[in-house]
């Protein structure tokens, strides 16, 4: 690998790993909704420096995402996302105004036991409630990623009940994260974050991505609908019990 085109401070075996693990994570997150930004995320935090790791996060995610609603494209429901992006508007105002304000421990084990709830307890569908119901799901959604930044895991949480069909349910999830993704990254821009250095290994972590969102999205289709239901409800209880781990240390 040429030398020029490795970020610095990173050698070609780690970058090789980040390019791989792009692939496998989108793959995970074409076939099941979620899991594989924040999985993506962990790794990416053990090689990339603080100042610059939420935004190249954010930009390869936005790219992943997009792949995503490109290839799922047909089974998008507009009936949702319109309504989801009004709530949304209204969330990223009022959590503009509390971001700094509370601990990120609480934070966590808020969110915690917020997608742990709505994950395994008995609520009505909000689907079934129609366009306020996706409003106000985008309303609290953008409201909470604006403080944690787990936008998948809280817009899976809600959607998960709010649709029968596994397709829809993805693609659905990859356009709600994708607009949310794109306003912070024109934020990133907007506060001149550079990240010149990184574009070489921005674009192949995209280019890879997209090959698992093929992969996974092929798996998708084949997969039984219990298996899917139970990988997914199995991927958010394991993602707020590490929420709850991490904001109970946190405050102890």
């Amino acid at each position: 690998m040429d030398a020029t085109l490795l970020p610095p401070g990173l050698a070609a075996g780690t970058v090789l790993l980040l390019i791989v693990a792009s692939f496998f994570t989108s793959a995970a997150t074409a076939a099941f909704g979620i899991g594989g930004g924040l999985s993506l995320l962990a790794i990416m935090s053990t090689v990339l420096p603080v100042a610059v790791l939420i935004p190249v996060h954010g930009l390869v995610q936005l790219a992943s995402n997009l792949g995503r609603v490109l290839v799922q494209r047909r089974a998008v429901s507009y009936r949702a996302l319109l309504p989801f992006l009004a709530g949304a508007a209204l969330g990223a105002l009022i959590g503009a105004r509390f971001v700094v304000t509370l601990p990120e421990a609480v934070l966590q084990t808020t969110l915690g036991a917020f997608i742990l709830i709505l994950a395994l307890a008995k609520l009505p569908a909000i689907g079934r409630i129609g366009p306020p119901g996706f409003a106000f799901a985008g309303l609290v959604t953008t409201f909470l990623s604006m403080f944690v930044g787990a936008t998948a895991p809280i817009n899976a949480a809600f959607f998960a009940k709010a649709f029968d069909d596994r397709t829809e349910l993805v693609a659905t999830l990859a356009a709600t994260t994708f607009l949310q993704h794109l306003f912070k990254s024109l934020a990133f821009f907007a506060l001149g974050v550079g990240l010149a250095a990184y574009a070489p290994l921005i674009a192949a972590m995209i280019v890879t991505g997209f090959a698992g969102t093929l992969a996974g999205t092929a798996l998708l289709k084949r997969i039984d609908e219990r298996l899917f239901r139970f990988v997914l409800t199995a991927i958010l209880v394991v993602i707020s019990l590490d929420l709850l781990r991490r904001g109970l240390t946190g405050l102890l």
